[in-house]
């Protein structure tokens, strides 16, 4: 039988009606609840950061397969963007940088379907630049970088890659 890129989810740390509702929504995303399948993902990933990543990987496919945009998933993910922007996480890079990573590629899209929910996480992101008690320099450069974007229209500057990025191809 020949295994899919869909089976390949590491999802064994879910009861087994969950491990279903994920498998199903997987193949056929308009079978199930949709915002269950959210709630139970973000759930997870806020217990389990090295499941984040998983579940940034689960929800970019489900997506996909669905050809739709992402409704059932924009205030979940709005909700789990704005835990990342609580001053506990902005103390921690790993999850600055997953916050950011996940502005970087939908950022756009979640600002098209809700704009003050995203008014709303960019002030808290200002917010934590600004008061933050003292960010690591890498958080700040990321921070500042992710508003920058923003600012830009979701698009980065020549000018603003080299300040950002010159390091990183040195």
């Amino acid at each position: 039988m020949e295994s899919s890129a869909k089976d390949d989810y590491k999802i064994q740390s879910f009861d087994a009606d969950t491990q279903q509702l994920l498998k199903t929504a997987l193949k056929e995303p308009a079978s199930v609840d949709l915002e269950k399948v959210a709630s139970v993902i973000i759930e997870q990933s806020m217990k389990d950061l090295v499941f984040s990543k998983e579940a940034g990987r689960i929800c970019y496919t489900i997506v996909q397969v669905n050809n739709m945009p992402m409704m059932a998933l924009v205030n979940p993910v709005y909700d789990c963007l704005m835990r990342l922007t609580h001053p506990d996480s902005l103390q921690n890079e790993e999850e600055v940088d997953c916050l950011v990573l996940q502005l970087h590629r939908i950022g756009e899209q979640l600002q098209k379907m809700n704009a003050q929910r995203m008014d709303d996480l960019f002030c808290q992101l200002r917010d934590g630049f600004l008061l933050q008690n003292q960010p690591s320099s890498l958080t700040r450069l990321l921070l500042l970088e992710i508003i920058e974007f923003r600012a830009g229209g979701w698009k980065m500057s020549e000018n603003a890659q080299k300040y950002y990025y010159s390091e990183v191809a040195d």
